[in-house]
This record gives C-alpha cells, structure tokens and sequence, in this order.
C-alpha cells in the first residue's frame, strides 16, 4: 500500500466532500447511479453540486427536508434496479430516519448508500443536535449493513467506488471538510480489511476516520518516549477485520481504539466484542463517553472530549503498563 504520512501536518486543499463529486462526476455516465438528498448538496460543496446537477439533472434528485421521505425514494429506486447514493448530516441519516432504513432498506434487501457526514465532533459549531456519537451504534445493529468511515478523500473516494460496486447496504461516515493527505492517488483497499499503516511492537491503536491523523500524532509522541506503536486505519467498521484485530492483538499485547464516536456500540466496542471472545489483552478506548454534543471549533472539541494525539498516547502508556 502507497502511504503518504503527513510529518508537517499539512491539511489537503482538497475537502473530502469534494472526493464524492469527483466521484458522482465520473461515474453519472452510468445513468443508474443516483444523488438523493434533503436539500444539502449546496451546504456541502456549492459550485460541485451545482455542476453535477447541471450535467445529470435526472440523476440529482432533492425530495426537500424530509429525510425519511428521500430514504423512502432510494428503496423504490433501488428495487428498480438503480444504485442511490442518500447524503444528510450523521444525525439525520441514521437517527431520524431509522425505521426507513431498517424496515425499507435492509429488511427489504436494497441497495442503497447512506452517506452521514459531518459525524461526531466534526459538526463543530453545529452543536449537540447536529452531533452523532450513536450513528455507527444505530447502524451496527441492522442486519447486513456495511460501515466504512474514511480517513482522507483518497480513500474516500475508492469507497464510494466500492459501495457502489457492491450489493447492499452501506453507511459512509465521512467529514465533509479538509483533510491531511495519507494516501496516495490510485491505492487500493479492500473492504473490510484494516490496513496497517505504522509499524510497532509496544501497543496497536486501531482508528477510523478523523482520529487516524490525529493517532499518527499520537505515534510520534510516543516514538519519543522509546514506545513503538502500530497503528491501524480501520476504516470498515462492520464487518470488522478479526483476523487483523488478533493478529495485532497477539503481537503487541495492548490495543487502543480511538473513534470519533461514543465510546459505546462505535469501533472500540466492536473491538472490545472481538478480543473477549478471542484474544484478551488489555485495551484501552477513546471517544465521547456517554455524553451529548456541543458548539465548539473541532480543536476545543477535541480536548473536551479527550480525543487529541495527547490523550490517545496517554491511554497507550495506560494500557502497556497492564500487560
């Protein structure tokens, strides 16, 4: 795998909503693929929407704020044989519209995309209604759902690909917003496959999403303190990669998970689930813990709810010593 690992901290100018019009952009020309929305697509990437509403009116379709009703329309057009793509904020893609999703989609076999973005402490000043730190819980609980969560818009951009190419339900949890660049153009990624991105023997930190550039911070911190830590971009979160898990579980004897997400039903419980049953070693989870959201800039956020490099390598050091 080609990795570009951010040393300067450096934030793509590309946003990583811009990697899903690129994306719409060129693959509309299959004129199965769909945009359903709840008149956000100029709120994510104004000039992008408007030009992919303008080259595939038909396929652009805005049912107004009534998100139930747009997830409603991608199971009649799925059962047509089209592939829709389903775009709200995290909240309204997965709390609001459960039922629909649960019943319509998945129960019925759809093959629909639901694209939640801004999750967790991304909707910043947003606030706590617009904050899901349950989403990933909600979707983990339906049957035959598939959870990625992207970690920059290289990657972003192959999942949109690959859900598309595959039958059935997807939630894709991704900021809209920059992000630091880890991979390289034209990588691969399987579907639920981790990949490891550094290499350690002291402690795995598995991540997803937002929290594997601020991990790699983490990494750094601790290489300075003679800690060697592995870390993985596990950016399918259901079905999770076992086999990964243990593997890394077995050689370091200590795993952090760090989430953009309530620490419960999100990534490190589904960790959690997998080391009880086959590998016990000491881990260590960070995210929300138990709590609502709130205004804030993402930074403030970050310290708030313990999410930064400092406290991730913190709860490394934590977990090394119960081994």
């Amino acid at each position: 795998m080609s990795i570009i690992l951010s040393k300067t901290n450096e934030i793509s100018e590309k946003p990583m909503a811009k990697a899903y019009f690129e994306y719409l952009d060129e693959n509309m020309v299959n004129p199965d693929i769909l945009h359903i929305e709840s008149d956000l697509g100029l709120a994510i990437l104004k000039l992008d929407a408007l030009t992919i509403q303008g080259k595939y009116p038909t396929q652009f379709i805005d049912v107004g704020i009534q998100e139930a009703n747009a997830v409603g329309v991608a199971c009649g057009m799925s059962a047509k044989g089209f592939i829709p793509f389903v775009h709200s904020f995290g909240t309204f893609i997965t709390r609001r519209v459960f039922d629909q999703v649960f019943i319509s989609g998945a129960y019925a076999g759809a093959n629909i995309k639901l694209i939640g973005s801004d999750p967790g402490i991304m909707a910043a000043f947003n606030g706590g209604t617009h904050m899901p730190f349950e989403d990933v819980a909600l979707m983990r609980s339906i049957p035959e759902m598939t959870i990625v969560e992207p970690s920059d818009a290289v990657i972003a951009k192959a999942l949109f690909k690959a859900a598309a190419d595959t039958y059935g339900m997807f939630y894709i949890r991704f900021m809209r917003k920059e992000a630091a660049t880890l991979y390289e153009d034209g990588s691969v990624f399987t579907v639920g496959k981790g990949n490891v991105i550094k290499d350690g023997g002291d402690v795995t930190i598995i991540a997803c999403g937002a929290m594997v550039e601020e991990s790699l911070q983490a990494v750094e911190l601790l290489k300075q303190e003679g800690i060697e830590a592995r870390l993985v971009d596990m950016f399918t979160i259901k079905p999770l990669d076992d086999e990964l898990v243990i593997k890394c579980a077995r050689e370091t004897g200590a795993v952090v998970t760090a989430e953009n997400h309530n620490i419960i039903g999100g990534l490190g419980s589904a960790v959690a689930e997998t080391l009880s049953e086959s590998c016990p070693v000491p881990l260590g989870r960070i995210g929300a813990r138990d709590c609502f959201g709130q205004v804030g800039d993402v930074g403030y956020l970050k310290e708030v709810y313990g999410m930064a490099a400092t406290d991730i390598a913190a709860k490394a050091k934590e977990v090394i010593a119960k081994k």
